[in-house]
């Protein structure tokens, strides 16, 4: 129905959505939201059984909007809804929509966390209030019983009940549900419940599941496949609360470290494809266990699953091989979005569950970067926002509401810990915090697992039961950082052999040297090769982001996301210090976490954010770096601490940049002790 615009009827307001509309007094409260696209689930159909339909009536005068609210603009509780009260309980102030008339003017709250025949209630991964349009809909119906004069086949009523009590017309079923039908109206007098599932407008609705009697549980899967960590959130379709999230290592680390080197395995080995496939849905349906045991759910009553992952895991997952996206012109072999049967590539939920993954941007900016510029919206702005997730691979969307671009940059697995002498991914025992004194170069480190700094009293007593096993990837950049702040190295990252002399934590290794941060079991040192790796993989970084800055014609970005669980433990001063991202106001760098999941998670719980992002995509610029002839210049500059050519005016503002100091490199390239005579304050 449509809201009315007489303007005598009542006004009712509907909380947080801030939909307004006027309605004739005797206005069921549900057909009011739904009329606006206010999203109150029913599964019962307005029978007042299934009390998804709670809401919250506001009393008072609320001036900003001109509406006094007031209990008695209400419909008091009729029959239907004493009778729940009664059975199942009714929280103190909460009514049931589908009973409940509009009277006069009224705010309505309804309520995010409304969950019925609770679940364990995890804490939400996200704090966003996300608006439900869900693509499952749960509809309890009564189908009226064979009639010998009425030789109608009992699918054919189940659907024309549907229609009439819900709406739903020209209905597919799902095949493996045609032989079940008859055997699960029986069970409970020919009171069913049926999971609709409905995506896009121009598609018809397909029946996925039924159940006798009422079915008050439909559930969602969100997850993002990385390259290192799978991770996932079990979601409630009915009252859209996160309700289990896991992680897990993803088990293609045993086939290569990262995405290229694991094409490099399918490419070298028949099978390898086929191996890789089934390890990450393995893992994947682990997962689906895990949170369901977790929190009671059982994973058969899962409807519906959003993937997103980068384009050589989304292919993989898939079943398709990768080997194009190796080589020049890295070509997908899809890159739209994607919808099918869940049950047809082997993940263990609902026979009738369907899959959709979120659309791939490029040949190496996939769903994952598609998530993530979906969760943070850089095309919902009129500031310029750079979203970067650092890994393996970095994928980099930079623009505003005008124009949206994208690229990847192979920064390699240096900032995971990898190709670094003391790297390891972060572990307890893994140093993740830096700092080094800029007179006596001692350093003091903390440590994951233990509360302490190391230069306070008890550090190593507490350190005893992780030990201190290695650097991870946040410290290696706030080593790296601290090391150039107190003059240890040069602007180009060569360690200064001559301040041997004056501190024994500079170590000589033949041609080049060494920083000792810990003289204990292991041993552990930042090596002129380790400086030599981060330097690379920044450079790679700062070098697709200042050719996406060329391409919008800016100086500097207005604010800067970081997305991706690494992205959340790095410190913005030293990620700045160190080059990595471009100058930009400290305040304005923020980690948004797993940004990619949270997109993913948009797209389950409502579906216009699927043709959302969507749209999006296909407007997205995409930049291949490898093929921009100005790449190189910019990673030359971009290899010095933090540029060789950028100015960083608003970071100098906030820290202190030591003396320009660049170092003639040892002629093997890896550093040496000479100094090439040029030192001044560097420019602002």
């Amino acid at each position: 129905m449509n809201a009315p615009v007489n303007s005598t009827d009542p006004l009712v307001l509907f909380m947080p959505s801030g939909k307004r509309g006027r309605f004739p007094v005797g206005t069921l409260v549900l057909d009011a939201a739904r009329s606006l696209g206010v999203y109150v689930e029913s599964v019962c159909g307005g029978r007042a059984t299934c009390g998804r339909c709670q809401i919250e009536v506001q009393e008072g005068n609320f001036a900003k909007h001109k509406i006094v609210s007031s209990l008695d603009h209400i419909s008091p509780k009729g029959p239907k809804e004493e009778r729940y009260e009664r059975v199942r309980g009714l929280p103190e102030g909460r009514r049931l929509s589908c009973s409940a008339t509009v009277q006069g003017d009224l705010v309505v709250d309804v309520p995010q966390d409304t969950v019925i025949n609770a679940q364990t209630i995890r804490k939400a991964a996200t704090d966003r209030v996300i608006e439900r349009n869900a693509a499952v809909q749960m509809c309890y119906v009564e189908v009226d019983e064979p009639d010998m004069h009425k030789p109608l086949g009992d699918l054919d009523r189940l659907k024309a009940v549907l229609a009439k009590d819900w709406g739903w017309k020209d209905l597919l079923v799902a095949p493996h549900l045609i032989p079940e039908v008859q055997k699960i109206l029986r069970k409970e007098n020919w009171a069913v419940t049926a999971a609709i599932h409905r995506d896009m407008e121009s598609s018809r609705p397909f029946i996925i599941a039924l159940y006798p009697g009422l079915k008050n549980e439909a559930y969602g899967i969100a997850c993002d496949i990385g390259s290192t960590t799978i991770a996932m959130h079990l979601v409630s379709l009915l009252s859209g609360r996160i309700v289990a999230s896991a992680g897990a290592p993803n088990p293609q680390i045993r086939f290569g470290e990262d995405v290229m080197s694991r094409v490099s395995y399918v490419m070298m080995n028949p099978d390898g494809q086929g191996a890789m496939t089934a390890a990450v849905r393995q893992a994947v349906n682990d997962l689906i266990g895990k949170v369901c045991a977790e929190s009671g759910v059982d994973r058969h009553d899962i409807f519906d699953c959003v993937f997103v992952a980068n384009p050589i895991m989304h292919h993989l997952f898939l079943g398709i091989d990768p080997t194009e996206l190796g080589q020049a012109p890295f070509a997908l072999a899809v890159s739209g979005a994607l919808q099918f049967w869940a049950h047809e590539i082997g993940i263990e939920v609902s026979r009738g569950a369907r899959l959709y993954t979120l659309p791939c941007i490029a040949g190496h900016v996939g769903a994952d970067a598609a998530g993530a510029t979906l969760s943070e919206g850089p095309y919902r702005q009129n500031r310029m926002m750079l979203l970067v997730d650092v890994g393996t691979n970095a994928e980099i969307v930079l623009g505003n509401d005008k124009h949206v671009v994208a690229a990847s940059s192979p920064t390699g697995p240096a900032f995971e810990g990898a190709e670094i002498s003391s790297g390891q991914r972060a572990a307890p025992g893994a140093i993740e915090r830096v700092r080094i004194d800029p007179e006596t170069f001692e350093p003091k480190y903390r440590v994951i697992g233990v509360d302490k700094w190391s230069d306070e009293e008890g550090f190593e007593e507490a350190a005893k039961a992780t030990g201190v096993t290695g650097i991870c990837g946040s410290a290696i950049i706030e080593v790296v950082a601290e090391m150039y702040l107190s003059g240890l190295i040069s602007e180009d990252g060569v360690i200064d052999g001559a301040l041997a002399a004056r501190t024994p934590r500079i170590i000589e290794n033949g041609r080049t040297f060494s920083y000792l941060l810990r003289d204990g079991q292991p041993r552990i040192t930042v090596t002129q090769n380790d400086i030599r790796a981060i330097q690379l993989a920044k450079a790679a970084l700062y070098a697709g982001t200042k050719l996406l800055m060329e391409k919008q014609g800016i100086e500097q970005v207005d604010t800067i996301r970081f997305a991706g669980a690494f992205g959340s433990f790095i410190d913005p001063k030293y990620a700045m210090v160190l080059g990595l991202i471009p100058d930009c106001d400290l305040a304005e760098v923020k980690a948004v976490g797993n940004a990619s999941g949270t997109g993913a998670l948009m797209a389950l719980l409502n579906r216009d954010h699927r043709r959302e992002i969507e749209h999006e995509v296909s407007k997205i610029e995409k930049i291949e770096t490898a093929l921009e002839p100005d790449f190189q210049r910019l990673f030359i500059n971009a290899m010095a601490l933090p540029n060789k050519v950028d100015a960083f005016p608003k970071l100098s503002e906030q820290v202190k940049l030591p003396p320009r100091k660049v170092m003639e490199a040892g002629a093997d390239g890896d550093g040496g002790s000479r100094r090439r005579g040029r030192e001044g304050r560097r420019r602002g």
